[in-house]
């Protein structure tokens, strides 16, 4: 298994708006080893609120027994900008004022998380990427280092994610965030200010994470006389309860506010301008019933990368089905390594 490891940034990092963070620091996980010729690295971009341990959170596509295991690939997932798992975040300690930042922490965006994590890899001696993966967040992440540094990666796989986040998302983003600061703890500065404001958050993105097919499946009533404390009720707190005991409001707010910051086409021609310079292989895959990321921004993806392939798959649990349906996605990310790894051979033996 693996630990946390912490990289502590020399310099100062310039953030996209100019701001700069001292002391940066970086949580990230390995596993397995890096081989001799430096190309079997997996790059793993976490979505909202997940930590640096992939094994945990994306069980069943990576593990000892998974497709990506540590015997055959030396896996990487780094914790992003703002985030509470060890990375630089809102409650870590201003090295100006000596105490936490709380809101006084400058703004980021999804291409800052991006340009910290090319800093993790220029440390660890990583200059080429074989597979890069992200779902959701986490697939905004992936899409935005392979147009940024598109000669490092190899291959792409982009799951439930977007080009640019939507005004469907961002309103969803927007509704949980007045949820956060309509609880006056938050203004207080303290570790735990917001929790019952992060609680409402929680129960709002549920509602785009998953289906009515996917309550009406698991939280239906097994008699008819009720008229309160239904299942439904019963799940939405226990999932925000689960939240605030492992989250934190200061985060959760400015992770959101980065998620709307995405935007492949900002400062560059065009959207599709950005994409067409991914040239990585690439495989698209989205969620046919995804509410929050809708499977017409996958196809988006899919047109205008070049060469992309796109698999639509089908899970009642709608969005969260991409770290759900994990045999699925072994089967589907499986056979699109083995078709990239094969077009690798032809390609070497053309050119001998």
């Amino acid at each position: 298994m693996s630990s946390v490891s912490t990289y502590s940034h020399p310099k100062q990092f310039k953030l996209e708006n100019g701001k700069k963070i001292r002391n940066l620091q970086i949580a990230y996980q390995t596993y397995g080893k890096l081989n001799a010729n430096k190309d079997n690295v997996i790059w793993v971009c976490h979505a909202l609120t997940a930590n640096s341990d992939v094994l945990e959170w994306w069980s069943g596509l990576f593990g000892n027994n998974a497709l990506f295991n540590p015997n055959d690939h030396f896996i990487i997932c780094a914790n992003v900008l703002g985030s509470n798992y060890g990375t630089t975040s809102p409650l870590s300690t201003n090295p100006v004022t000596g105490a936490p930042y709380y809101l006084s922490f400058p703004q980021f965006t999804v291409r800052d998380f991006v340009s910290a994590h090319q800093v993790l890899a220029m440390h660890l001696g990583i200059d080429r990427i074989k597979v890069l993966i992200g779902g959701s967040l986490g697939g905004q992440q992936a899409v935005e280092w392979s147009i940024s540094e598109p000669s490092k990666i190899e291959n792409l796989i982009l799951v439930a994610t977007n080009a640019v986040h939507s005004p469907w998302g961002i309103a969803f983003n927007e509704s949980q965030r007045l949820a956060i600061t309509a609880d006056r703890t938050f203004y207080a500065n303290q570790p735990d200010g917001g929790s019952k404001g992060l609680k409402v958050a929680r129960s709002i993105a549920l509602l785009s994470y998953r289906t009515y097919d996917a309550y009406g499946s698991t939280q239906v009533e097994s008699v008819n006389e009720k008229t309160d404390n239904f299942r439904a009720s019963s799940y939405q707190n226990y999932q925000g309860e689960k939240l605030i005991n492992r989250f934190n409001a200061y985060s959760y707010y400015y992770l959101t506010k980065a998620m709307d910051s995405h935007n492949v086409g900002r400062n560059r021609n065009s959207i599709a301008d950005a994409l067409s310079l991914i040239k990585a292989n690439t495989l698209v895959i989205g969620i046919e019933n995804d509410v929050l990321f809708p499977i017409s921004e996958q196809k988006y993806l899919a047109d205008h990368i070049q060469g992309a392939e796109f698999y639509a798959l089908h899970s009642d649990y709608g969005h969260d089905g991409f770290l759900i349906e994990t045999n699925a996605l072994t089967n589907i990310i499986g056979n699109f390594i083995k078709e990239s790894s094969n077009k690798k051979i032809i390609k070497l033996q053309h050119t001998a």
